[in-house]
């Protein structure tokens, strides 16, 4: 069944709406930026870009690095952007935007997300690199597909809910794990790695006490003591979960590369912050294209 044209939403140039390209501008290997600015400091290193577009706050660069082509998009903070960003780009790449057909043969995209984030343990110093070997979501946007539930952790997350006696006001945690085949290819002795957690929010959902007290208040204690058969939870930031959610029940695969710019148990924020996304961002491409 083809899609109406308020659902699968086109440019007058025929370019998906927010994402702003076309099929032909999008790579098989993708990453995923929050900060827009971000962008220019991946694509930096191509040796070539094809392609430039943008539209609100997405900017996508499509070019080469080592033979390898790579799509990088940035998504805005928060879930409710990966869902519009990952929506489109599966879109991208296995709907027939003339015709709103889905293919018949389905193209699998890579997606990895170049992140900042708080370590939640401490002994993951401020300015390292850590890998989500899954995303915990405390955001609830998975709970709105139908058959999401298939690509959750079940165990873990149930041992979670009941570690943290999570409140039933709230969307039900859910876990899922990020690609295997990407964290071996990113892993090394320079790299830290656990449960990436994903709030819906930087300040009270992440435990921060402005004016307004966070409930729980002590969420990271909460998070920082969960431990399930060797895994314990490393960072917050607030995409992972919906990026391994969506990837996993649309066919492609993701992990989550964070450059951790503040410990939380410590108290402590980087000096540096840009000069560590860098280094982050020069060792993965590293990897990936090598």
């Amino acid at each position: 069944m083809s899609k109406a044209s308020s659902e699968l939403v086109l440019n007058p140039d025929g370019s998906i709406y927010h994402c702003n390209i076309k099929p032909e501008h999008l790579a098989d290997l993708v990453i995923t930026v929050g900060d827009p600015n971000r962008v220019e400091r991946v694509s930096r290193h191509f040796d070539q870009i094809e392609h430039k577009a943008s539209k609100r706050e997405i900017i996508s660069h499509t070019g080469s690095l080592n033979g390898k082509r790579i799509t990088v998009i940035s998504t805005g903070m928060g879930t409710d952007n990966i869902d519009i960003v990952l929506t489109e780009l599966d879109a991208l790449a296995n709907i027939n935007l003339e015709t709103g057909e889905e293919n018949l043969t389905k193209r699998r995209l890579t997606i990895v997300r170049f992140g900042t984030s708080g370590a939640l343990q401490g002994d993951i110093p401020v300015d390292s690199i850590c890998l989500g070997t899954h995303g915990l979501g405390l955001d609830g946007l998975l709970h709105h597909y139908v058959g999401s539930e298939k690509v959750f952790d079940h165990a873990m997350g149930e041992a979670f809910t009941k570690h943290s006696n999570w409140s039933t006001k709230k969307a039900e945690p859910y876990i899922v794990k990020g690609s295997e085949r990407l964290f071996n290819v990113l892993s090394s002795e320079q790299t830290h790695h656990g449960i990436t957690a994903t709030a819906c929010g930087f300040y009270g959902p992440q435990g921060r006490y402005l004016r307004l007290e966070p409930n729980p208040v002590n969420i990271n204690e909460l998070l920082t003591d969960f431990e399930f058969e060797g895994y314990r939870i490393s960072n917050f930031e607030m995409e992972t979960s919906a990026i391994y959610g969506l990837s996993a029940m649309m066919g492609h695969e993701a992990l989550s590369v964070n450059t951790i710019v503040a410990n939380r148990i410590r108290g402590e924020f980087s000096k540096n912050p840009y000069e560590s996304v860098d280094r982050m961002i020069e060792y993965a491409l590293e990897r990936l294209t090598k």
